[in-house]
């Protein structure tokens, strides 16, 4: 069963000062604020920390905080965070802690230690801007530990700078008695991997060939293109090489993007069928609701729709949101995870709550994204004139149709998600050079293919990639190398992702047919062991 809501109006994204209101919390987001194993004694007092789960926050006051029932004055309470502390009773809302989204506060208390593993009851009241008064209570343990001599170097405020990234290098090399010959080596400042990698070390530097030109025919990336492909498998830059010179010989590839949306897919728990039956008709009531607090989360993610699907006492939803020029996962996650709080917060019979129920099947493929659509649906088609076919790949149309029959009913009887020959190797080397997150490929790979032959004798064929996950901004399209990439093909930035997906889809193309040529033509084994041999 699916709701299908009509697009609207954008929301800018959300910020401290745009929510005057409180924002009601659920009890079960609210147990998640403190941060469960941060207790721990230090030289003066004991320490924890509280993490901010729903959305970025200003720390405006603390009226309390009691460890094992004893409260602690405000004096003797300090808050920070990245190194610097302030005491509780100087906090206010004009002298208030910035709280972001995913990160912690430090809270330290001027106390004799305490005992070491067993359970300590923390209780503390604060006040937030946006959040209103919080009232927390957590056990926790202060556990015996013992220093990791082989713990990798980390430095939280300055992770990023050469000084610490050489300490990564040398450990890496003493650890393993290997010399760090071109792993070290980088052309670009280690800072703007900030939020690409944790503990940037190096880099690894893969073979990167060109395609092409292809001539792509798309209502959004039209002309001809140079294509990267980033491999380490022999043959595999001639043989796209070779279909995209078959395709330009033929007038080009036509594309087509039919849909496009990002999912994530929360579940919620209640006591019976009939409890959940109830949700699922409130969510229908209150749509317009749980629009605006997902949409509130960022200035790009439009919610589309909301499928429902029921199956014992449990609610599946999946969440469609538009994401614009980003592949959009961190996005949705946010926006949903806003939405979901306002859910929990609203309706009282929920039982439990996951923020991700794998039916998004996020860096899988499955049947429901085949059909529904996981971030683009794009289809891309050519004809080749018979003749061309036969002097160019020694291969006639029906034959190749016949070949395609005879896969299609392999694939069929192996239970393939995809009759397509090798998707994952267009999009992997595709992926890599232009900064794409590369586990998805896992589920974009995979392709319907259909082949015929036209009344005139020549090849028609078609290729539907229904799950394709591309970006043209944000994640590692900035990278210094990707961002080349993207732009030697034009499509680097916001307002370039339609025409990045056409791309995509006519290479992908390009390879089945130079791969499908090569096996009825019975040269694929030839080709692998002239060309793709390096041992």
């Amino acid at each position: 069963m699916r709701n299908t809501i009509t697009e609207h109006k954008v929301r800018s994204l959300s910020s401290i000062s745009e929510f005057k209101n409180p924002v009601a919390i659920s009890p079960i987001i609210l147990k998640k604020i403190y941060s469960s194993g941060s207790l721990m004694n230090c030289d003066d007092g004991v320490g924890f920390r509280i993490k901010n789960q729903i959305r970025d926050a200003m720390l405006t006051g603390v009226h309390r905080i009691a460890i094992n029932g004893t409260e602690i004055s405000l004096n003797d309470i300090f808050v920070g965070k990245n190194g610097s502390r302030l005491r509780a009773d100087m906090i206010d809302k004009d002298n208030g802690i910035c709280f972001p989204l995913g990160e912690d506060i430090q809270i330290h208390v001027s106390i004799e230690p305490l005992h070491k593993n067993q359970e300590h009851h923390i209780s503390l009241g604060i006040d937030t801007d946006h959040f209103g008064m919080l009232s927390l209570d957590a056990t926790d343990t202060v556990m015996e530990t013992r220093a990791d001599q082989s713990r990798i170097p980390c430095v939280k405020e300055a992770n990023y700078e050469m000084e610490i990234v050489h300490k990564r290098q040398e450990f890496v090399e003493n650890f393993s008695g290997v010399k760090l010959h071109h792993i070290k080596h980088h052309s670009f400042d280690p800072a703007i991997t900030r939020g690409n990698i944790e503990n940037f070390t190096g880099v690894a530097q893969i073979p990167m060939g060109f395609a092409g030109p292809i001539k792509v025919n798309g209502e959004y990336a039209k002309g001809e293109f140079l294509i990267p492909l980033c491999a380490s498998e022999g043959t595999l830059v001639a043989s796209y090489n070779r279909g995209m010179k078959i395709i330009n010989m033929s007038g080009g590839i036509t594309t087509t993007i039919v849909e496009d949306q990002m999912q994530r897919a929360p579940v919620f728990v209640f006591e019976s069928s009939r409890q959940a039956r109830d949700f699922s008709l409130w969510l229908d009531e209150h749509m317009d609701e749980i629009r605006s607090q997902a949409e509130s989360a960022s200035k790009v993610a439009r919610l589309l729709d909301i499928e429902k699907y029921l199956a014992s006492k449990f609610v599946y939803l999946r969440f469609n949101y538009y994401t614009g020029d980003a592949a959009g996962q961190n996005m949705v996650s946010m926006a949903t995870f806003v939405a979901c709080s306002w859910i929990l917060s609203q309706y009282k019979e929920i039982k439990h709550f996951y923020m991700e129920s794998n039916m998004a099947t996020d860096k899988k493929c499955s049947q429901i994204n085949t059909m529904n659509t996981r971030g683009k649906r794009v289809v891309a088609e050519f004809t080749v004139p018979r003749d061309i076919l036969i002097h160019h790949m020694r291969v006639d149309p029906d034959t190749l149709v016949y070949h395609s029959q005879v896969a299609n009913l392999g694939a069929f009887m192996a239970g393939s998600s995809s009759n397509g020959l090798h998707c994952a190797n267009a999009l992997a080397a595709l992926f890599i050079a232009t900064g794409q997150d590369v586990a998805n490929v896992a589920e974009a790979s995979t392709g319907l293919m259909y082949t015929e032959v036209t009344p005139e004798g020549d090849l028609y064929a078609s290729l539907t990639l229904p799950s394709l996950i591309v970006a043209t901004y944000g994640g590692g399209t900035g990278l210094p190398t990707q961002r080349e990439c993207l732009e030697i093909l034009g499509c680097y930035g916001q307002g370039k992702v339609r025409k990045f997906t056409e791309i995509v889809a006519a290479v992908a193309l390009a390879g089945e047919l130079s791969l499908a040529s090569a096996i009825s033509s019975l040269d694929w084994v030839t080709s692998h062991e002239r060309l793709g041999k390096n041992r």
